[in-house]
């Protein structure tokens, strides 16, 4: 009997207690809203961004505004996210443009190969000013869409299985996993390309259907857990990009009470600090592996030259000619060229 008292002694004196803590007015006051975002794969630097957001609205507002991000296919096939979004089923999600160049044709102007978008700030710059242009706005229109951020994704690099393609005539006929003007600038060199999603790339070079897969340098290629199944990476060639960001359903926005749409803006600057150095991070864990594991292949100056006469504006121009009758692809092109150039890259 004695130890039940003492028990139910000790319940109330911790149920004093925790109602005798002071509550907080939440820094964004407003109504209980909850929001769904899709992606692909697990959480990863790739994601860091948009888990910040989540954490940090969430703080902000006393739990209020709730946003779950949904990983694995939980909300939305990989190849499916836009439609989602255009249907209602989520309010935010990311994709990847050449996951279905269709859907987004504009948006293929960052899978070009050789664009100048290998330093940071040129990334995130290029990227608000084009995610702010009438063409890719014009391609999130059709999802009810329009793009929050980006995922500033960094240089692709090569991951491969068999011989490494020490030569520019080594990559002829292997069969690459490469979207967009990336997979045709390879597809230059007599590559065969595919566009098989992230999450289906460990299964292919494992099973052999695949000889070698373009990731973001480094995190992807370790998020996918790439290294187990390869023998050989690129570290120099990068060849390109692409676009992969995180939009939000324009019908949710439209939605939410002004203080909280006012929040997301207010914390994009910091949702792609914290992108960038997620992905700077990694690489310093990252890369000491690969060279230890792994055939490193660097290419020299002539060699790559070489590949840029080869895949370089030729793609570029055969990207505008095709795209003529929707937008103007050289204005596209030019963005990023001169945001480089203002910026001395």
């Amino acid at each position: 009997m004695r130890n039940a008292q003492k028990l139910l002694v000790g319940a109330l004196a911790a149920g004093f207690t925790l109602a005798a803590v002071p509550t907080y007015a939440a820094e964004v006051d407003g109504p209980e809203v909850n929001w769904r975002i899709s992606v692909w794969g697990n959480p990863r630097a790739f994601t860091a961004g948009g888990e910040y957001l989540a954490q940090k609205v969430k703080e902000k507002t006393d739990g209020k505004f709730n946003i779950t991000i949904g990983y694995g296919e939980q909300f939305s096939k990989d190849r499916e996210n836009l439609d989602s979004v255009k249907m209602g089923a989520v309010e935010g999600a990311y994709f990847c443009n050449f996951y279905h160049p269709g859907k987004n044709p504009a948006f293929m102007v960052f899978s070009l190969p050789f664009l100048p978008l290998g330093d940071w700030d040129v990334n995130v710059e290029a990227r608000k000013k084009l995610f702010a242009h009438p063409a890719l706005q014009k391609d999130m229109d059709m999802w009810d869409a329009f793009v929050y951020a980006g995922a500033l994704m960094p240089q692709y690099e090569f991951m491969g299985v068999g011989e490494p393609p020490h030569k520019l005539e080594d990559w002829e006929g292997k069969r690459v996993r490469a979207g967009g003007g990336l997979g045709d600038a390879m597809v230059k060199l007599g590559a065969r390309k595919t566009t098989t999603t992230a999450t289906e790339v460990y299964t292919s070079m494992d099973r052999g259907t695949m000889d070698a897969a373009s990731f973001p340098y480094t995190y992807s290629h370790a998020a996918y857990r790439l290294p187990e199944v390869s023998k050989w990476f690129t570290s120099n060639m990068a060849p390109g990009t692409s676009a992969c960001p995180l939009v939000f359903s324009k019908t949710a926005f439209n939605k939410l009470p002004p203080q909280y749409q006012q929040l997301t803006k207010d914390l994009l600057d910091e949702v792609y600090e914290v992108q960038a150095k997620a992905y700077q991070e990694i690489d310093k864990k990252n890369l000491p592996e690969f060279r230890e594991q792994l055939i490193e292949v660097k290419y020299s100056p002539e060699q790559l030259e070489e590949f840029r006469k080869i895949a370089a504006k030729p793609v570029w121009d055969e990207w505008i000619e095709a795209n003529k009758k929707r937008f103007d692809g050289q204005e596209l092109i030019d963005v990023i060229l001169e945001t480089a150039k203002a910026q001395g890259k």
